[in-house]
């Protein structure tokens, strides 16, 4: 018997939807988890949180109506269980409470603004699953977000040993140092120093040193591997479980911190919401390869959000009529709102 369930990750760059039918827990470890839809959409929620520590209205703005669109489609599917888990931006953010109302009344659910050990946990949890038997271990599972990046070291039998969240993620450093299009040598020099800093300190955290793997998540790692690749169009499929070096992942940043933004755009694999931060990306990406002295990345398409989709298995999570009860509780309040205007 399967569950059917719907996972949403807010991070500081893309919101994403998971809904997928979760094995009964008694077929084992290795059952996989089944994607029945699966979407992202780039909404720039942490845009100017670290000049600002707020969120944007119209970061906010974007995030709804985008949210909107995942709780017609949760509830058309028909996922019994709903959890959403809000990252990095909606962490630093003084108007967070802007936000999580936002969300209550969008999705019928509270919003649960995870800690960045809990986000390095489902990262883990996520990525691990379903990874080839031949990977040695331990894991050393890095998640290059838009606000931070989480470092997580552990086994798939003996799960996580450590875990770590640092402040550094394409969107942060974009905008703490590469102004250019495209940055400077300089610019590009202030923003490894900052990401070997904070890398140095994760690794000191976490035995990351010690890891056989390195499995890396995120829009920033796919896309780096399947410019890596030479795809003429991103395709997951050949993306999950690719492994690339050091020295290819090296090439990719040399080429694209040397690019515009439009020549970034041009890119086959390229999504738009993505151009102008993913010089960063790759870059934290290097750096970690080179601190913690491992010679290749294994792409992992699987991440926080299936780890979030995992939690509900023995969860009573959100059930899915509650949405349409909120959607209907707001218009009626909105239709009297309307009617008492017109009076």
């Amino acid at each position: 018997m399967t569950t059917r369930v719907a996972a949403i990750d807010c991070g500081t760059n893309s919101i994403r939807l998971l809904v997928a039918d979760l094995p009964d827990p008694s077929a084992g470890p290795q059952a996989p988890l089944v994607d029945v839809s699966r979407r992202m959409e780039i909404v720039r929620l942490g845009q100017g949180v670290d000049r600002t520590g707020r969120l944007d209205p119209a970061a906010i703005e974007r995030t709804r109506v985008a949210l909107a669109d995942y709780a017609t489609e949760i509830e058309k599917l028909g996922a019994e269980r709903v959890r959403m888990c809000a990252t990095s931006a909606s962490r630093d953010a003084a108007n967070a409470d802007d936000f999580t109302t936002m969300v209550r009344r969008t999705l019928g659910v509270d919003p649960e603004v995870v800690t960045g050990d809990a986000e390095a946990r489902l990262s883990f949890t996520g990525a691990v699953r379903g990874l080839p038997d031949h990977t040695e271990e331990p894991y050393l599972v890095v998640d290059i977000g838009g606000g931070s990046t989480e470092f997580v070291v552990g086994t798939r039998t003996g799960g996580v040993e450590a875990a770590v969240s640092t402040d550094i993620g394409c969107v942060r450093m974009t905008e703490r140092h590469l102004a250019g299009d495209p940055p400077t040598l300089s610019q590009a020099a202030a923003a490894r120093a900052d990401i070997a800093a904070a890398v140095d300190q994760a690794l000191t955290a976490v035995p990351g040193r010690e890891a056989a793997t390195l499995v890396g998540l995120a829009g920033s790692v796919t896309t780096v591997v399947a410019i890596a690749q030479g795809l003429t169009g991103y395709d997951p499929e050949r993306i999950h479980h690719a492994q690339v070096t050091y020295e290819q992942v090296v090439e990719v940043t040399t080429d694209l911190l040397a690019k515009t933004r439009e020549q970034r755009l041009a890119m086959p694999v390229m999504h738009p919401g993505r151009a102008d931060v993913i010089g960063a990306g790759a870059l934290i990406l290097e750096i970690i390869m080179k601190r913690a002295g491992l010679p290749t990345v294994i792409a992992s398409e699987h991440d926080i959000l299936d780890g979030i989709a995992w939690s509900l298995q023995e969860s009573d999570g959100g059930a899915a009529p509650r949405l349409r009860n909120i959607a209907h509780e707001v218009a009626e309040r909105d239709a009297e709102l309307l009617r008492r205007l017109g009076e």
